[in-house]
């Protein structure tokens, strides 16, 4: 039996060994500054999660009470569990437009200018929520580290959250600026129909 390996044998092998890590090194340039970061800004940089985040902020300074950390923490919690549906790719569908709605629904409230009921706030976001965590898992990239990239848009959306409750809070010190958060509203309902429109074409 010939034990001897040629210098062909050993090239292939060497290749073989490598193509793996070229495979990573190039798709973790797409993770320049890591997995949280690259989590923090998948919500910060897409115009329709940006709207809808900040418009939870600001329904629940419109609601007021308790309602300024619950409906945000209702948000958050259940937008962690879609984002494991994402991850995990159970099948979820008309993910694009369930967050067009959610545009849409939230800046119609902030339009409204109503106090809703708190139960009724937290469901609406708790469903919202699904969609939008589901999209932020499935869009996760393969190289990212899952806990801290989900760690990292939790995080954002908080952010988002917190930047809502501020604008909202003072708008409601103002008579101005309720009528300036009422037309705010209008315009991101017209970006959530506008978004809905493209879903469903």
């Amino acid at each position: 039996m010939n034990t001897q390996v040629t210098s062909s044998q050993w090239l292939a092998a060497l290749v073989l060994g490598l193509l793996p890590g070229f495979a990573l090194a190039h798709e973790g340039a797409s993770l320049p500054y890591g997995s949280f970061l690259a989590g923090l800004t998948h919500p910060v940089l897409g115009v329709d999660h940006f709207l809808a985040m900040v418009s939870v902020g600001i329904v629940s300074a419109q609601i007021g009470g308790r309602a300024i950390w619950t409906v945000p923490a209702t948000f958050v919690g259940v937008m962690a569990f879609g984002g494991l549906l994402g991850w995990l790719d159970v099948g979820l569908t008309a993910i694009e437009a369930g967050i067009a709605i959610s545009v849409l629904a939230l800046g119609l409230a902030i339009a409204a200018d109503k106090r809703l009921p708190i139960s009724l706030a937290m469901t609406a976001v708790g469903f919202f929520a699904i969609f939008h965590g589901y999209a932020h898992g499935a869009e996760m990239p393969s190289v990212a580290n899952p806990v801290t990239y989900a760690l990292g848009f939790m995080s954002g959306t908080a952010a988002l959250h917190v930047a809502g409750v501020i604008i909202g809070d003072i708008s409601q010190h103002y008579s101005t600026g309720k009528l300036m958060l009422r037309v705010s509203g209008a315009a991101i309902a017209a970006f959530g129909a506008y978004f809905l429109a493209g879903a469903a074409a």
